[in-house]
């Protein structure tokens, strides 16, 4: 099906990222419900835990509040009425959509995902999902 059919249909829409592999069903049917409830465009995030700097040319400058930060995860829940607003398909990276999205002035709601709905961007990210979930390695 393509964007337009999909917008069109009237349905809600779910992206998943495929690098969150582990984000539980049920965190998802929990953002399609929020999303249902309130008719605002609801995401997935996870608590920033690097520390993030400022950076302007080459300088490094300023440390920012992690605590007025957020990651991003699985999934990105458009309600029918979002879905059928939009002229094109969302950015596949998530947090490029939420973006574009606030820009366009729909409401974003974030709803704090579990530890094992977090993306995974390395080896080492794979083995710490293992470990939270059980996973073989951890048998």
């Amino acid at each position: 099906m393509t964007w337009e059919g999909l917008a069109a249909s009237g349905e809600d829409v779910v992206l998943h990222d495929a690098l969150c592999p582990m984000t539980p069903p049920e965190f998802i049917a929990a953002c399609l419900d929020e999303a249902r409830a309130t008719g605002d465009v609801v995401v997935g995030c996870r608590p920033v835990t690097d520390t993030v700097k400022v950076v302007t040319g080459a300088r490094v400058g300023e440390t920012l509040d992690r605590d007025d930060l957020v990651a991003i995860t699985s999934p990105l829940v458009l309600p029918a009425a979002v879905a059928s607003q939009l002229d094109r398909q969302p950015a596949t990276d998530l947090a490029r959509a939420v973006a574009d999205l606030a820009a366009a002035g729909h409401p974003i709601r974030l709803l704090p995902a579990p530890s094992d709905g977090r993306r995974v961007s390395s080896v080492e990210d794979v083995r710490l999902l293992d470990a939270l979930t059980g996973g073989p390695a951890t048998r």
